[in-house]
Protein backbone atom coordinates (compact mmCIF):
# COMPACT_ATOMS: atom_id res chain seq x y z
CA UNK A 1 0.00 0.00 0.00
CA UNK A 2 1.23 3.40 -0.81
CA UNK A 3 -1.21 5.44 0.88
CA UNK A 4 -3.07 5.16 4.41
CA UNK A 5 -5.83 4.54 3.36
CA UNK A 6 -5.07 1.93 0.94
CA UNK A 7 -3.50 0.34 4.07
CA UNK A 8 -7.24 0.79 6.05
CA UNK A 9 -8.78 -1.26 2.81
CA UNK A 10 -6.63 -3.61 2.88
CA UNK A 11 -5.94 -4.54 6.81
CA UNK A 12 -10.17 -4.25 6.51
CA UNK A 13 -9.84 -7.21 3.92
CA UNK A 14 -7.84 -9.22 5.93
CA UNK A 15 -9.49 -9.40 9.27
CA UNK A 16 -11.49 -12.24 10.02
CA UNK A 17 -15.25 -11.90 9.92
CA UNK A 18 -17.14 -11.31 13.20
CA UNK A 19 -18.11 -14.79 13.72
CA UNK A 20 -14.45 -16.38 13.53
CA UNK A 21 -13.49 -13.45 16.03
CA UNK A 22 -16.30 -14.65 18.59
CA UNK A 23 -15.71 -17.75 18.04
CA UNK A 24 -11.26 -17.17 19.08
CA UNK A 25 -12.30 -14.95 21.95
CA UNK A 26 -14.84 -18.16 23.67
CA UNK A 27 -12.07 -20.39 22.92
CA UNK A 28 -9.62 -17.91 24.58
CA UNK A 29 -12.26 -17.40 27.39
CA UNK A 30 -12.73 -21.47 27.91
CA UNK A 31 -9.18 -21.93 28.10
CA UNK A 32 -7.97 -19.53 30.10
CA UNK A 33 -10.97 -20.03 33.13
CA UNK A 34 -9.48 -23.26 32.51
CA UNK A 35 -5.99 -22.29 33.72
CA UNK A 36 -3.75 -23.00 30.29
CA UNK A 37 -0.93 -21.49 31.21
CA UNK A 38 -0.49 -20.02 27.21
CA UNK A 39 -4.11 -18.35 27.85
CA UNK A 40 -3.81 -16.56 30.88
CA UNK A 41 -2.61 -12.86 31.59
CA UNK A 42 1.05 -12.49 32.45
CA UNK A 43 0.03 -12.04 35.93
CA UNK A 44 -1.07 -15.30 36.29
CA UNK A 45 1.09 -17.66 34.80
CA UNK A 46 3.99 -20.02 36.21
CA UNK A 47 3.82 -22.67 38.71
CA UNK A 48 3.83 -20.10 42.03
CA UNK A 49 1.05 -18.09 40.98
CA UNK A 50 -1.06 -21.94 40.31
CA UNK A 51 0.71 -22.52 43.73
CA UNK A 52 -0.93 -19.19 45.54
CA UNK A 53 -4.04 -19.49 44.06
CA UNK A 54 -4.67 -23.53 45.14
CA UNK A 55 -3.87 -21.80 48.45
CA UNK A 56 -6.40 -18.95 48.22
CA UNK A 57 -9.27 -21.08 47.39
CA UNK A 58 -9.03 -24.25 49.48
CA UNK A 59 -10.46 -22.18 52.29
CA UNK A 60 -13.40 -19.60 52.49
CA UNK A 61 -12.44 -16.16 53.31
CA UNK A 62 -14.66 -13.39 54.51
CA UNK A 63 -12.62 -10.91 52.39
CA UNK A 64 -14.76 -12.92 49.49
CA UNK A 65 -18.03 -11.06 51.06
CA UNK A 66 -16.74 -7.63 49.50
CA UNK A 67 -19.55 -7.35 46.71
CA UNK A 68 -22.50 -8.15 49.10
CA UNK A 69 -21.26 -5.81 51.73
CA UNK A 70 -21.18 -3.25 48.94
CA UNK A 71 -25.05 -3.72 49.02
CA UNK A 72 -25.37 -3.20 52.55
CA UNK A 73 -23.07 -0.14 51.92
CA UNK A 74 -25.80 0.96 49.58
CA UNK A 75 -28.39 0.14 51.25
CA UNK A 76 -27.16 2.46 54.05
CA UNK A 77 -26.97 5.31 51.95
CA UNK A 78 -30.75 4.78 50.34
CA UNK A 79 -32.25 3.94 53.91
CA UNK A 80 -34.26 6.64 55.36
CA UNK A 81 -34.27 5.73 59.02
CA UNK A 82 -30.89 7.38 60.73
CA UNK A 83 -30.22 4.56 63.77
CA UNK A 84 -30.46 1.99 60.27
CA UNK A 85 -27.92 3.92 58.75
CA UNK A 86 -25.61 4.41 62.06
CA UNK A 87 -25.58 0.27 62.46
CA UNK A 88 -25.36 -0.53 58.87
CA UNK A 89 -22.63 2.48 58.33
CA UNK A 90 -20.84 0.84 61.68
CA UNK A 91 -21.15 -3.13 60.27
CA UNK A 92 -19.35 -2.07 56.95
CA UNK A 93 -16.77 -0.36 58.70
CA UNK A 94 -15.77 -3.29 61.08
CA UNK A 95 -16.22 -5.38 58.37
CA UNK A 96 -14.34 -3.57 55.92
CA UNK A 97 -11.75 -4.11 58.50
CA UNK A 98 -11.47 -7.46 59.38
CA UNK A 99 -11.42 -8.05 55.73
CA UNK A 100 -8.20 -6.21 55.41
CA UNK A 101 -6.45 -7.19 58.49
CA UNK A 102 -7.48 -11.23 57.03
CA UNK A 103 -6.07 -10.15 53.79
CA UNK A 104 -2.91 -9.33 55.28
CA UNK A 105 -2.49 -12.42 57.46
CA UNK A 106 -3.69 -14.36 53.95
CA UNK A 107 -0.66 -12.40 52.53
CA UNK A 108 1.75 -13.32 54.82
CA UNK A 109 1.00 -16.64 55.12
CA UNK A 110 0.62 -17.24 51.82
CA UNK A 111 4.26 -15.45 51.06
CA UNK A 112 5.74 -18.09 53.55
CA UNK A 113 4.07 -21.07 52.23
CA UNK A 114 5.01 -20.43 48.59
CA UNK A 115 8.61 -19.09 49.31
CA UNK A 116 8.98 -22.86 51.80
CA UNK A 117 7.56 -24.70 48.35
CA UNK A 118 9.48 -22.86 45.61
CA UNK A 119 13.17 -22.39 47.46
CA UNK A 120 14.97 -21.09 43.93
CA UNK A 121 12.21 -18.54 42.79
CA UNK A 122 12.35 -15.24 44.03
CA UNK A 123 9.09 -14.45 45.71
CA UNK A 124 8.31 -10.59 46.62
CA UNK A 125 5.81 -10.79 49.73
CA UNK A 126 3.70 -7.51 48.67
CA UNK A 127 3.32 -8.72 45.33
CA UNK A 128 2.48 -12.33 46.51
CA UNK A 129 0.31 -10.95 49.32
CA UNK A 130 -1.60 -8.59 46.83
CA UNK A 131 -2.52 -11.36 44.49
CA UNK A 132 -3.50 -13.57 46.93
CA UNK A 133 -5.86 -10.89 48.86
CA UNK A 134 -7.38 -9.79 45.50
CA UNK A 135 -8.06 -13.20 44.42
CA UNK A 136 -9.41 -13.81 47.67
CA UNK A 137 -11.66 -10.56 48.09
CA UNK A 138 -13.50 -12.44 44.82
CA UNK A 139 -16.47 -14.25 44.48
CA UNK A 140 -15.05 -17.77 44.40
CA UNK A 141 -17.65 -18.26 41.16
CA UNK A 142 -16.34 -15.24 39.53
CA UNK A 143 -12.46 -16.15 39.86
CA UNK A 144 -10.62 -16.42 36.48
CA UNK A 145 -8.74 -18.75 36.17
CA UNK A 146 -11.63 -21.23 38.09
CA UNK A 147 -10.46 -22.79 40.91
CA UNK A 148 -8.76 -26.00 40.99
CA UNK A 149 -9.19 -27.66 44.08
CA UNK A 150 -12.10 -27.89 46.57
CA UNK A 151 -12.36 -26.25 49.99
CA UNK A 152 -10.78 -27.80 52.56
CA UNK A 153 -8.11 -29.86 50.08
CA UNK A 154 -4.44 -29.49 50.69
CA UNK A 155 -2.68 -28.24 48.24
Amino acid sequence: PRTQREAARLARANRPDKEQRRRAAAERRERMAAGDDRFLMPRDRGPVKAYIRDLVDSRPHLMGLFMPLAGVVLLSVLLPIPAAQQYLSLFSLLALVTMIAEGVILGIQVTRKARAKFPDERIGGLGTGWYAFTRGSQLRRLRVPKPRVQRGANP
